[in-house]
């Protein structure tokens, strides 16, 4: 039974202090345990009963103290080290179990920061006005842009917007004519909006890789020559964004007379307009009212061509031949009784009236049966009125599988992309859902063969079962072998077997992708969004730099290639933010910083694990007596340099500069000596 009202105990068991406490050990919560052990910090957890599996292997022994028991109750949440906790992370998959025991925490702790799952999103912005150091997260909306970035093709890798800005992360391999070609160095594609994030050239040269605390970013010479067939990744800000949609070809006009004439051609050849009316017949195979529409047609087209033909070879004034048609239409709906004294003039009069019988029983059968379709088709439009669905692309398009809660924002981030979906759903959804996107609804796999899959560009499997996901993907390789086939899974260990059996598929583990974010955010950070690049999960983070902080004082440059990350934008104070702001700025208490980073980055500043320093600027002579000066403001601005011991130090060439620097940071301070007339050479490390 829960406590009503928490009640503090006089005393807690002495657990290591600053800890994590992690609440829920399911595929999201054993995630998690790992990110947060990579900090080095004790981590504690909370959970029902042992996990069935761990999916993440020897994570039993990476916790420092499990408490069996409900989360949502004081006396478990005291033994767990409620009070000595930094954070707590509420990810069990009950939102009312989170909520409660995120209250409880907070009673009992009221420093504890507090990371809780949830999709209420309304509900959630009304506490965290209330309660402060309060976050709250969704797995799938932050695993849903990884899906949609995977479905979109190898070009595009990440998209996201900032203070207005819009970001893109995108790739390029490069071609022989391609202007870049052995004419730019990569520093050289650095500009106001745009960075080089990533750099693998197509014959790799162990002496050209930089030493770099990041696995991911600046391990590439800024002096690097592009060559044909290497491939870049860069990031860009507010540039044209790259879509692979093709418009459809607009259909050619033809003129009347050309038209009648294809139509007269395709009355003539009797093979062709037979297996035109076949197939028209078997497409109406699943509706029985139009065969009986169509048979109750063709018969009543040939009543009134007999009746015509019966009228003119009995008449005994040989009437027009427009006047027999009037007769026999008349007679068809319904106007027996008019012209039954008319039918008394003509040869053979009795079988004249007879045929009229005929014509009236046919004429009314037709009408119910023409009554019966008008009133099945209304019923049918009744909801296409409102807004009819586009058609199904032709090709070059994504088609995504159950449109659940992840399928819809699968599709939300792809519309935004400007790329062509198709959504397929095992049931119908209301008109106001995805009213743009073209859905086909039934059982799947007849779906899918409606969908245009062989000429599909990504089939993205996101329904709630990872078997079946496994089998649409399987399916949509084999159908269509060139199609990207992105598929969702749950388990982590399943997932990476799944990707080594088969490379074709992109396999996305949504726990493990959102886990990191919810790591990140507990140490008090806001991660704003994530991408996968070369197997590894980037997080798009913000901070503020607060006083006596491992960010504050520092510069840009040692930011980057001291802890691996890439800044994208830096704001100080109340001025207007700087979008790829420049390695020279100083982060001063206030600053608001975004980078780029994985998290054994942010792991490495949460820490202050700073990568060494190891390279060195020699300075041979100034060529002008300005050359003096300027350097000494290259120097101070670049290094950090007092401007007084810089210029002292430079009226002393030649010399080594005494202050260790970052090889990207020192290639850097070469090119612009260089450029202010100084002789400046780049010493390695010893």
């Amino acid at each position: 039974m829960l406590d009503a009202v928490p009640q503090p105990l006089k005393s807690s068991p002495p657990l290591p202090s600053d800890g994590f406490l992690v609440c829920g050990l399911g595929s999201l919560g054993q995630n998690c345990v790992a990110n947060l052990k990579s900090f080095g910090v004790p981590v504690h957890a909370i959970n029902n009963t042992l996990p069935d599996q761990w999916e993440v292997p020897r994570l039993r022994d990476l916790i420092d103290h499990l408490e069996l028991g409900d989360c949502r109750s004081a006396e478990v949440l005291e033994r767990a080290g409620i009070r000595q906790c930094r954070a707590v992370l509420l990810v069990t998959q009950d939102e009312r179990v989170n909520l409660e025991a995120a209250l409880t925490a907070r009673v009992l702790n009221p420093r504890v920061r507090l990371v809780m799952r949830s999709d209420k999103q309304n509900l959630n912005e009304l506490i965290g006005q209330q309660l402060k150091n309060f976050v709250a997260l969704e797995p799938t909306q932050l695993a849903a842009p990884a899906f949609a970035l995977g479905a979109f093709g190898e070009e595009l890798i990440g998209y996201f917007s900032l203070d207005g800005h819009r970001f893109q992360v995108v790739m390029q391999r490069l071609e022989p004519r391609h202007g870049w070609c052995d004419r730019r160095q990569l520093h050289q594609l650095d500009t106001s909006h745009r960075r080089v994030l990533c750099h693998t050239p197509l014959a790799p040269d162990p002496d050209r890789v930089a030493a770099s605390p990041s696995a991911l970013f600046y391990r590439w010479l800024p002096d690097t020559v592009l060559r044909a067939g290497d491939e870049v990744v860069l990031i860009e800000c507010d540039a044209q964004l790259r879509s692979l949609h093709l418009e459809a070809p607009k259909p050619l006009r033809q003129g009347a007379f050309r038209g009648l004439r294809q139509a007269i051609a395709r009355l003539r050849d009797w093979p062709a307009l037979q297996q035109g009316l076949l197939s028209i017949w078997q497409a109406n195979s699943g509706h029985q009212l139009r065969r009986v529409a169509t048979v109750c047609g063709v018969t009543v087209l040939a009543l009134c061509l007999v009746g015509t033909l019966l009228l003119d070879a009995n008449s005994p004034d040989d009437i027009p031949l427009f006047q027999a048609f009037l007769y026999t239409f008349i007679t068809l709906f319904g106007g027996y009784g008019d012209v039954y004294a008319a039918l008394a003039d003509f040869e053979h009069p009795r079988l004249l009236q007879t045929f009229g019988v005929l014509l009236t029983v046919a004429g009314a059968a037709f009408v119910g049966v023409l009554y019966a379709l008008l009133t099945e088709k209304l019923l049918t439009l009744r909801f296409e009125f409102m807004e009819r669905r586009p058609p199904v692309p032709e090709k070059d398009h994504v088609v995504v599988i159950w449109l659940g809660r992840v399928g819809r924002q699968v599709v939300a981030a792809l519309q935004e992309l400007d790329q062509p979906i198709v959504g397929i759903s095992a049931q119908a959804l209301d008109a106001d859902v995805l009213p743009k996107v073209p859905l086909l609804t039934g059982d799947v796999n007849v779906a899918l063969a409606r969908a245009n899959l062989a000429t599909a560009k990504s089939v993205v499997a996101v329904s709630e079962d990872e078997i079946q996901n496994l089998e649409m993907g399987l399916l949509a390789h084999r159908l269509n072998p060139d199609c990207r086939a992105i598929i969702r899974t749950y388990d982590r260990q399943f997932s990476d077997r799944v990707a080594q059996i088969f490379p074709f598929a992109q396999v996305l583990c949504a726990s493990a992708l959102s886990a990191e974010a919810f790591a990140a955010t507990a140490f008090g950070e806001h991660v704003i969004g994530l991408f996968r690049l070369y197997d590894q999960t980037v997080l798009i983070t913000q901070y503020w730099v607060e006083t006596g902080d491992t960010l504050a004082e520092m510069l840009l440059s040692e930011v980057a290639y001291g802890y691996g990350v890439v800044p994208l934008w830096h704001q100080h104070g109340d001025q207007p933010g700087k979008i790829m702001p420049s390695d020279d700025t100083r982060l001063q208490p206030g600053d608001r910083l975004a980078v780029l980073a994985t998290i054994s980055g942010l792991r490495r500043i949460e820490q202050r694990e700073l990568a060494p320093r190891t390279w060195h600027i020699y300075l041979e002579k100034a060529l002008t007596a300005d050359a003096l000066f300027d350097g000494a403001t290259e120097l101070a601005r670049v290094v950090g340099y007092r401007l007084g011991d810089a210029r002292e130090f430079m009226a002393q060439l030649p010399g080594t500069l005494p202050l260790p620097l970052y090889r990207h940071q020192a290639l850097r301070l070469s090119r612009l000596l260089t450029r202010a007339q100084v002789k400046a050479q780049v010493m390695p490390p010893p």
